[in-house]
């Protein structure tokens, strides 16, 4: 066999699952075992802190970088860890957009999660192969064959078990691989470093079987090759299997699945031989799409050095003061000292230099190929989600779709030193974060932050004191309204005034009219340029645009709009661009007057799992906050209730829920949509 390629030997996974589900141990043992860290960070003592602290749901995982390199058996996996708290939905989502593969922790227990449900949903959104690993084994309440039982029910892709756990509880003892068919024991005394294998114990020799008959079924079904040998009757290897699950896993069909301890320090190194087994490398994925800016064209960039450079920004963090850009490379090369071209901001942007992050320290390289993770520093323009580029070739890859926040808060510095330093931070800390908005209101001379949810604000409050020493008094959050018409109005807006020693004149004709729900503003344009020259056209439609932004209720932005422009009177020598802005914007808001307006306020769709013996209370709880109750799914002990809620009614929701259910219903909520308040 020919040596593997660099980029053949390169895997960019992340390791996503819900809170608590084990994300942070099974990525400690990763990087101990690969020897990138000398030392085991614990969840529960030191740096790595019980998952209720603020700053570790905000980092999700003990190392600070966003993404680390380690190597395992000649191949280099980089890491992305993610958050699992649903706040930060758009961390998970940024990272699964530049990854090729994810592992999905489930812990044996509570099986499938609200919040690994949505992360699931958002990997076959991006198409990402998945492998699973059912961690918490040695956890009371353990079902191995319970939590594959709810991926099967919940997800497309089928589950593929390559691995039973030899007992579970207390007397979980190690993994039996059923391609290989053999025990695999972990040594305690060398924090499960060592491990090794044995023959299959007579009382599992059933089981492995029955699991191993059912694995080579599930792969025929879904992997022609494998049928072929299989129909024939012929003796199935180990390495036929291995690479028909990698084929299935990589076509989305299947997704095997692991189990394990994390924190008992076993099952961890097969799960990275699965990594570097089923799951693909940046030649294994299809080719990158993207728009040529100049043609307008669709483009594609195969995953090679020697292609033209396209890269994607994909998150910025502060670090001491500096910049740095996490950059996913898809095609070309990028060196220290180059210029590039962002496509998204139109501007050259200069490489000061460029790091391979690994796990707690960051190394210095000159450059970077196709398939890389690198962080960048130097990078001014560029933000989340642009492109970078060749210009002489430019490309610009499909833009993030960023979630709009629903929360915001009013803050205020507490002293003026305060206030120089909060502008700088929260520039800064927007600019890491998509999700997070602000606006100065000059009435009120306060700072509205806007977000996710509350925990998200209460984060953002925290770093602004850790991270700046900005110290800010807070406000109570409130809930960000929309505004909307109910009917169709067509109207006039005239502009006709002398300012200084010039006669400004604009007047337009506008037809409004409400759309469906969540379809945005639409804003058509039925004017000729022989009515009318194109840059009052031009005008008109920022007049329009700058007057969608507060509507004439409360001065909240305005949406579900459609704007026809059906006419408008031109005088020459008189008509100026400022004339036909101010005529568009004072038509669009009598219209708005007009047209019967409404406030929309956000709907929430909260999922709360609930110890059943509660459940009477949960749901006259969510009647009581005018909420409507989508579907009830027992699961055992537990059960599980989808509702919609507005928003308003659910601060505070988590402590009544807690005092309810004496502590053991968990709850997660996530934007609908906005309604007719």
């Amino acid at each position: 066999m020919a040596p593997k390629s660099k980029i053949s030997r390169t895997r960019n996974i992340g390791i996503v699952a819900h809170i608590d589900a084990g994300k942070t141990t099974v990525s400690e043992r990763i990087l101990f075992y690969t020897g990138k860290s000398y030392k085991m960070g614990e969840v529960h003592d030191g740096e790595a802190v019980m998952d209720w602290m603020p700053q570790e749901q905000e980092r999700g995982i003990t190392i600070t970088s966003a993404v680390t390199t380690c190597e395992w058996k000649n191949h280099d996996i980089h890491i992305i860890d993610t958050p699992g708290h649903v706040d930060f939905t758009i961390e998970v989502e940024r990272s699964l957009r530049v990854l090729d593969g994810a592992v999905v922790v489930f812990c044996a227990v509570a099986g499938v999660e609200p919040q690994s449900e949505t992360v699931w949903h958002q990997a076959d959104k991006y198409g990402v192969p998945k492998i699973a690993f059912i961690n918490k084994m040695d956890r009371v309440g353990a079902d191995y064959f319970g939590a594959i039982g709810m991926m099967r029910d919940r997800f497309t892709s089928i589950p593929v078990p390559v691995q039973v756990p030899a007992g579970s509880e207390d007397n979980f003892r190690g993994v039996i691989d059923l391609i290989r068919q053999k025990y695999l024991i972990w040594d305690e005394s060398s924090q499960g470093l060592n491990y090794s294998e044995a023959d299959i114990p007579a009382e599992f020799a059933e089981m492995t079987k029955a699991g191993r008959e059912q694995m080579i079924e599930a792969l025929a079904e879904n992997d022609d090759e494998l049928a072929d040998k299989y129909l024939a009757g012929a003796e199935i290897a180990a390495a036929d299997i291995t690479a028909a699950l990698r084929r299935a896993t990589i076509a989305l069909k299947i997704v095997p699945v692991l189990c394990g301890s994390a924190l008992r320090n076993k099952g961890v190194q097969p799960v990275l031989d699965a990594v570097v087994n089923y799951l693909p490398s940046p030649e294994d994925v299809p080719p990158v799409r993207g728009l040529n800016p100049l043609t307008k064209e669709e483009e594609m960039r195969i995953s090679s050095d020697k292609e033209p450079l396209a890269a994607l920004a994909f998150k910025i963090m502060q670090e001491e003061g500096r910049k740095l850009t996490y950059v996913r490379i898809y095609s070309g090369q990028i060196k220290a000292g180059d210029e590039v071209y962002n496509a998204v901001k139109k501007r050259k942007e200069k490489i000061a230099r460029l790091l391979r992050m690994h796990a707690n320290k960051r190394e210095r390289i000159e450059k970077a190929g196709a398939g890389e993770l690198v962080a960048v520093l130097g990078l001014k323009e560029t933000t989340t989600g642009d492109t970078l580029c060749d210009e002489t070739k430019p490309i610009m890859l499909e833009l993030m779709e960023f979630y709009e926040p629903v929360i915001s808060q009013a803050i205020e510095a507490k002293t003026p030193a305060d206030q120089e330093k909060l502008a700088v931070a929260l520039d800064k800390l927007a600019e890491e974060d998509p999700t997070l908005r602000v606006k100065y209101d000059e009435e009120t001379a306060q700072t509205v932050i806007s977000g996710m949810g509350e925990l998200h604000l209460e984060i953002i409050v925290d770093r602004l004191k850790r991270e700046f020493n900005a110290y800010v008094n807070v406000g109570k959050p409130r809930v960000v309204y929309r505004e909307t018409i109910t009917r169709p109005v067509a109207v006039q807006g005239l502009f006709e005034k002398e300012l200084g020693d010039k006669k400004h004149f604009g007047q337009v004709y506008l037809a409004l009219s409400p759309r469906p729900t969540g379809s945005g503003n639409e804003i058509i344009n039925k004017l000729d340029e022989n009515i009318i020259p194109a840059e009052y056209q031009e005008a008109i439609k920022a007049g329009i645009s700058e007057a969608m932004m507060s509507g004439v209720i409360n001065g909240y932005p305005v949406m579900d709009v459609e704007v026809k422009v059906t006419d408008a009177i031109f005088k020459d020598g008189e008509s100026t661009v400022q004339g036909y802005k101010i005529a568009a914007a004072t038509a669009f808001r009598d219209g708005c007057n007009q047209a019967d307006p409404a406030l929309l306020e956000p709907i929430m769709l909260v999922d709360i799992i609930t110890p059943t013996e509660f459940m009477g209370d949960v749901i006259g709880d969510i009647n009581s906050r005018k909420g409507e109750i989508q579907s009830i799914n027992p699961k055992g002990t537990v059960s599980e209730v989808k509702a919609k809620v507005p928003l308003k009614a659910m601060f505070g929701y988590s402590t009544d829920l807690r005092s309810a259910t004496q502590g053991r219903a968990v709850f997660s909520m996530i934007f609908s949509e906005y309604n007719r308040a």
